[in-house]
């Protein structure tokens, strides 16, 4: 799904809206549901992708205007970006943290919540342990989601987690509307 293909939340909405921002320098993956009484409803899933053949800058303002233009568009309450974890290649650690800058200060320009989690949080709220493949966890997204089919991309449903993820702890609180 494209920017111009996302659906416009009137301003005059006034349920919860959480946005999982799965971050990368290239592909930044992303997932919105609407909190609702009878559980989570999807609101859009996709992925933003950078031009490859740009320097890393170039990609990261990409990203920025591209997250920007999402955000307004979907106005979530609640923005839910995946914390970094440091694999064996600290380049890309370091990637990540780029693009996860770009995410949270897009995030916080809009007025949002912000909350992060460790991909392990996100995985074992979904599926129920922390070290479940991209499949399963797509799976189990489409599941909660009443899905016939998980979106077509894993950086989406990794986004989703996280929003639903944001949902599940605060059933367990009792904060989720009335």
């Amino acid at each position: 799904m494209t920017n111009s293909s996302l659906p416009e939340v009137p301003d005059d909405f006034t349920g919860r809206i959480v946005l999982g921002i799965d971050p990368g320098t290239q592909v930044v993956g992303y997932g919105a549901v609407v909190d609702r009484k009878d559980g989570p409803v999807l609101l859009a899933a996709g992925v933003l992708r950078a031009p490859a053949k740009e320097a890393v800058p170039q990609r990261l303002g990409y990203l920025a205007r591209e997250l920007e233009v999402l955000i307004a568009r979907l106005k979530p309450s609640v923005i839910v970006v995946e914390e970094a974890f440091c694999g064996k290649n600290i380049q890309s650690a370091l990637r990540i943290g780029e693009a996860r800058g770009v995410a949270l200060a897009a995030a916080a320009r809009f007025g949002s919540e912000i909350v992060q989690y460790p991909p392990a949080v996100a995985k074992r709220s979904v599926v129920g342990h922390g070290a479940a493949d991209k499949q399963h966890v797509a799976r189990m997204v489409a599941k909660a989601l009443h899905l016939a089919e998980p979106p077509d991309s894993l950086d989406a449903t990794d986004a989703l987690a996280l929003a639903l993820t944001y949902l599940n702890r605060a059933a367990s609180l009792g904060t989720l509307l009335p």
